[in-house]
């Protein structure tokens, strides 16, 4: 499969600059779920710049 990039762009909020899966969700998403983390994506973008992505963070801004 094709990777959409540019249109996955569209929807990423990822506020941390040097990130090389910023696009590629496949990527993003193995990278996250290895370290027990959600993909910015999930979060509201004053959350998403905390940096905190862990699976409390989420529960707690979605309570």
């Amino acid at each position: 499969m094709e990777c959409k990039k540019e249109k996955n762009m569209a929807n990423c909020n990822c506020s941390y600059e040097p990130c090389s899966r910023k696009g590629v969700c496949c990527e993003c998403v193995t990278y996250h779920r290895n370290m027990r983390q959600i993909p910015a994506c999930f979060f509201p973008d004053d959350v998403e710049k905390t940096y905190d992505r862990s699976y409390e963070k989420f529960i707690e801004t979605y309570k």
